[in-house]
């Protein structure tokens, strides 16, 4: 089956084609750093973490460019409010971005850019759109004209020209000749950082950072184009007109949207009170948890983010460490062969995790096809026991497929250091049982299970399994 994703220009579904054969190049807009990353930032990195490690799965060889936006007034109002330098806010929550994605198993992208190091190239970006006619100066200020464009406007949106409104962080401007042209460059207020170029001292206006990076590192026609939906418009109308306008070539072949979060059915709105920082959610739920809770969803539905939703991906994701740990622990029974049954059931959450995925990166499927693994693995060792193949096989499969949601990939190393100090700790339980110390044994027990360990005496033996 191929891979068909939704592509937000057409509206359609559509068979997935690179311009580049098996090479990919897929840019996502990367954060204004003047704040801590909410879980907003946590549902979109996730989400275009996922769909770059299918297409790695799927063989593609993916270029990944996502940038920092480093200078903005909100970087300068944060600035300006904790008497430090903008450099400094924007360094310091840059590093806080790397480290909360990590923690979510986000990986880096080949590339992240800051615009504060690609001004010389953002200033003949607006240079060569003054002299095609496509922007004009004002005092110091440079727009586009966006009715130059007027062939290409609406396309992610589909909007007509005039019923267009001045949408976010494009304020209309008596400068300007029409309502919804908007700014390239900014003349700097007294006090405020800038370079200089040949319209004054200055900075860049937000859309032009993304195209003039996007097509450095990447090209004048990306494979794929990704955002939240509310970039949509103006953002990523933007970026179109202006890039298209600078190189004569299509900017994007396939622009992906993820869906918004709610909390509580309601918007999330700092305004409201229900706005939370992903260091928020870290602190009450594991990493993984709230990866396997993001994942669940496909990403171009709405999530609702409630307390109740993630106690539930807690429990799923307790089942599924549950049946992984099991056959961690699993004494083998036969030889390295694996079982015809076995074969069978690998290859069948395979195909429905692959068709799920081609289907515009149907995680939710995905995720339905590892519950269809641990089910039958659980069921195996229930039975009485697992061939050294099975075994290897049936972890080999978690790990394929969980590493392309993210999950399961801890080293197996780590799981047996685990493991040991759970039946370490079981072995002085037992001796204290038998010296009639029940208080120390109890102890030990309970312990355990305050940390979410329920230690139990199978048919194998000893067996331990995480229970949040």
């Amino acid at each position: 089956m191929a891979l068909k994703v939704h592509n937000t220009a057409s509206g359609e579904l559509e068979e997935f084609r690179p311009a580049h054969g098996n090479r990919v190049h897929m840019y996502v807009c990367g954060p204004t750093v003047y704040d801590f990353c909410h879980i907003g930032h946590a549902r979109s990195y996730v989400a275009f973490d996922t769909i770059r490690r299918y297409l790695e799965y799927k063989g593609y060889a993916v270029i990944y460019l996502q940038n920092f936006t480093d200078v903005d007034d909100k970087i300068l109002k944060r600035a300006r409010e904790t008497g430090r330098d903008p450099r400094e806010v924007s360094r310091f929550f840059i590093d806080a971005y790397f480290e909360d994605m990590g923690r979510l198993g986000v990986r880096r992208a080949n590339f992240h850019p800051r615009v504060t190091d690609h001004i010389p190239e953002i200033i003949a970006t607006v240079r060569d759109l003054v002299d095609k006619k496509h922007a004009y100066v004002a005092d110091g200020d440079v727009f586009f004209c966006v009715t130059s464009m007027k062939d290409v406007v609406g396309r992610l949106s589909h909007q007509k020209l005039e019923d267009m409104l001045v949408g976010a962080r494009v304020e209309p401007d008596e400068k300007k000749c029409d309502p919804i042209d908007f700014a390239l460059w900014k003349r700097s207020k007294p006090g405020e950082p800038g370079w200089e170029s040949p319209w004054g001292q200055g900075r860049p206006g937000w859309h032009i950072e993304c195209s003039t990076m996007s097509t450095l590192y990447l090209g004048n026609t990306l494979d794929i184009h990704g955002g939240g939906m509310d970039l949509i418009f103006p953002h990523h109308e933007s970026e179109i007109m202006q890039s298209e306008a600078h190189t004569g070539e299509t900017f994007a072949r396939y622009w992906l949207h993820n869906g918004f979060i709610n909390v509580n059915k309601e918007k999330m709105s700092k305004s409201l009170g229900n706005f939370f920082t992903i260091r928020e959610v870290l602190a009450r739920y594991e990493p993984e948890v709230v990866r396997l809770f993001l994942v669940s969803t496909h990403y171009r539905s709405q999530i609702d983010f409630a307390d109740t939703l993630l106690d539930e991906a807690r429990t799923a994701r307790a089942r599924l460490r549950n049946a992984y740990d099991a056959l961690g622990q699993a004494r083998d029974s036969g030889d390295g062969a694996v079982g015809e049954e076995t074969a069978k059931a690998i290859e069948a959450s395979r195909t429905r995790f692959v068709a799920g995925m081609d289907d515009d990166f149907n995680t939710r499927e995905a995720v339905a096809s590892l519950f269809d693994l641990a089910n039958f693995s659980n069921a195996l060792l229930h039975k009485g026991g697992t061939s050294r193949g099975d075994r290897e096989a049936l972890l080999g499969a978690f790990r394929e497929l969980g590493g392309v949601l993210g999950l399961l990939q801890d080293r197996p190393q780590d799981a047996d250091i685990v493991g040991g100090l759970v039946r370490l700790l079981d072995e002085v339980r037992q001796e204290a049982r038998a010296r009639k110390d029940y208080a120390t044994s109890d102890k030990i027990r309970d312990r355990l299970r305050e940390l979410g360990v329920v230690v139990e005496d199978g048919a194998q033996g000893l067996r331990w399994k995480i229970q949040k």
